[in-house]
């Protein structure tokens, strides 16, 4: 397939990193020396120019392209660069957005603006980090079959009741599946003897129940449900996110220091409390309970202000606390700190582009750990390899480090076992070392 990516920015640069391999690429840059960087680091064609410029993309050979991703930092040129392709070639558009009213006025109208799909980073990111709310200690969730089945990644604590214990002696959970462990830079796939160590982080796939009962009783049973929620800076990130618990029935806060921009949010968000302050003042923090809050969001301006406040709310002794990244290569460090869980719209937004690129029958992806792995939602054709044989005959054809977390069967929720059947129109959820992607394909 022929792709054409315009911006390598960091969404364009993951996206072309991803399909490199595997795909005819095409990169459009404007900087110069993004473009001598990429010629040499990326197995792809890289071009020079304006990507909404319709000779520019000619260049790129719009003509023979299946699918063009317009992933820069500007809405608008995103937009513009789907219009102008769609005038030349019969091209599959996506557009990568920050603000939701790009979003609302495409999805309202059906085919606004030439784009066959858009993508909203500020959205995707107030959804990801409701869904990492719901689920006491966990780094990241993702939903699979309309929400049937949860996969949720944990850090083993050092006080865990599951610190040091085998996956066997932890497994007591009848739609729950132990997929990976991470432990530093190596991917475990455990089996029952696999010793579960402090730090580690464990990937579990199963039914939504399962999963958010996993999350209280075994790996954080001190924690209860969310309640309290305070939302630090009033960015299209913030407001999005105090909209999104709005919508599931919570009252959230938000701080937000500009006084236009405060009422602005008071007004659009009536289940909201809105604070005009700083979030920097300790003294504010401390008269406004904020340690009392269960999860302090920080949605700011700039990643080292979402790193300060974090870490003073966690001074102030807020029990978890999520802070939004713009560099990707921040997460580790943010996390090593102190912050409970950093989380990057970069990330969130290629994630949801690159399932476009996989095979026909991939419903959803999700990346684990930058991309060292992936999780699939799978739907199984007749025609499928798989069908009619057991788990267990099927696991042969598959190589190491791919575990079937789930399957749902006519929106039934089945647990995978050795000799569960596959059969036509199942929806598989596996897990896979992103390394074996092109072999799992293959496979099924």
């Amino acid at each position: 397939m022929r792709v054409i990516i315009i911006g390598a920015g960091e969404v364009g640069r993951s996206i072309a990193t991803d399909l490199e391999a595997t795909h005819d690429v095409v990169v459009v840059e404007r900087d110069g020396e993004t473009v001598d960087e990429l010629t040499y680091s990326l197995d792809a064609m890289v071009i020079q120019g304006d990507g909404t410029d319709l000779a520019v993309l000619e260049e790129a050979g719009i003509e023979r392209a299946e699918l063009l991703i317009a992933s820069t930092d500007g809405d608008e040129t995103n937009i513009v660069a789907c219009g102008t392709a769609k005038t030349v070639g019969d091209v599959f558009t996506i557009a990568r957005v920050k603000h939701h009213r790009f979003l609302t006025t495409w999805q309202g109208s059906g085919e606004a603006y030439g784009v066959d799909f858009m993508v909203s980073s500020d959205l995707l990111t107030a959804e990801a980090i409701f869904r990492i709310s719901g689920f006491p200690g966990a780094h990241d969730v993702n939903t699979f079959i309309g929400g049937l089945v949860r996969m949720a990644e944990f850090e083993i604590s050092p006080e865990s009741p599951i610190a040091n214990q085998t996956v066997q002696a932890a497994d007591r959970y009848d739609s729950l599946t132990f997929a990976a462990v991470f432990r530093d830079d190596e991917l475990i796939i455990p089996r029952g003897h696999t010793v579960m160590k402090p730090t580690d982080r464990v990937v579990v796939i199963g039914s939504t129940s399962s999963v958010k009962q996993f999350a209280t009783d075994i790996v954080t049973p001190q924690r209860e449900e969310i309640d309290d929620v305070v939302i630090i800076g009033g960015s299209e990130i913030g407001f999005q996110t105090a909209r999104v618990f709005e919508e599931h029935g919570y009252h959230p806060d938000l701080i937000e220091k500009d006084h236009d921009r405060a009422r602005e949010i008071a007004e659009a968000l009536p289940n909201t409390s809105v604070w005009e302050s700083d979030a920097t003042d300790m003294g504010f923090l401390e008269r406004e309970h904020v340690d009392e809050a269960d999860i302090v969001i920080a949605a700011l301006d700039s990643d080292e202000r979402n790193l300060l406040v974090s870490l003073l709310a966690r001074k102030i002794g807020v029990d978890r606390t999520v802070a939004v990244i713009d560099t990707v290569e921040f997460a580790d460090l943010f996390e090593t700190v102190g912050v409970d869980v950093a989380i990057s719209p970069r990330e969130e937004t290629a994630e949801e582009i690159i399932r476009f690129t996989r095979a026909d029958q991939t419903e959803k992806i999700a990346m684990l750990e930058h991309d060292l792995a992936e999780v699939l939602e799978i739907e199984i054709e007749a025609g499928s390899a798989l069908v009619g044989r057991t788990i267990a005959e099927a696991m042969a054809d598959f190589p190491d480090g791919v575990v079937i977390g789930a399957i749902s069967r006519s929106g039934e929720f089945v647990i995978p076992r050795g000799e569960t059947e596959i059969q036509p129109g199942d929806h598989v959820v596996l897990f896979t070392e992103t390394c074996l992607l092109d072999e799992v394909t293959a496979a099924i």
